[in-house]
């Protein structure tokens, strides 16, 4: 487990920044599997390259996992040049698309009656696909109780002194996943979808590479 304090107030964080900014209604996205292919642009770029892209593919018509699956790499690069990385990212998506048909047929209705557990190894078994787009995935498209940490996640909780490096993705995880255990599972998703959200919300408002915290929601908790 990573060193943190024994009692980190993480549910009343999550209280204070959906009291200022409210709601987020994540993950933007009109289908299940356009979310899918968002967690994969959205690796190591910006979302306004990452909507770029997305235009483009839906311009194409290839935000269908079959287009997507028949389209040269090369072409598939081409329309997610926006998003950076466009090769590597083109390679990730041909093994998502080839994955998702394989296995589930490309039927969202098959993948949700599969358990998390094993969609969350089937997925890290994909080339491309890590634990937090693996996550992400199994999050906001669908809508399984699982926590995503980004780099967000672990600049604020070390800025605030609840996290010391190292910590394991999945430790990190935990932290936030442990207070919200005896809640049934539809009500933690959508928990942990609104407070992954608010984190973002959080790192683009005060909690920047220089960070702004005159007035952060998290001020009260900043160490003294």
């Amino acid at each position: 487990m990573p060193h943190a304090k024994p009692k980190l107030p993480l549910p009343a964080v999550y209280r204070a920044l959906l009291r200022a900014w409210g709601p987020q209604r994540w993950w933007p996205a009109r289908t299940p599997f356009e979310m899918m292919v968002g967690a994969i642009l959205t690796q190591n770029t910006a979302w306004t390259h990452v909507e770029k892209a997305i235009a483009n593919l839906r311009a194409a018509g290839a935000l269908r996992v079959r287009v997507l699956h028949e389209a040269p790499a090369s072409r598939v690069a081409q329309w997610i040049r926006p998003a950076g990385y466009f090769n590597l990212k083109a390679r990730r998506l041909k093994n998502l698309a080839a994955w998702y048909l394989r296995v589930y047929g490309g039927s969202i209705a098959r993948m949700q009656r599969e358990e998390t557990r094993v969609l969350r190894q089937q997925l890290l078994d994909v080339n491309g696909i890590g634990k937090e787009t693996a996550d992400s995935i199994l999050l906001y498209a669908l809508q399984r109780p699982v926590f995503v940490v980004d780099a967000y996640t672990r600049r604020f909780l070390t800025r605030h002194k609840w996290l010391e490096t190292p910590a394991g993705y999945d430790d990190v995880a935990d932290l936030f996943e442990r207070d919200y255990r005896g809640m049934p599972a539809e009500q933690r998703a959508l928990i942990y979808n609104e407070y992954h959200a608010l984190i973002v919300a959080l790192a683009k408002r005060h909690c920047r590479t220089r960070p702004d915290c005159a007035s952060c929601p998290l001020k009260p908790w900043l160490p003294s």
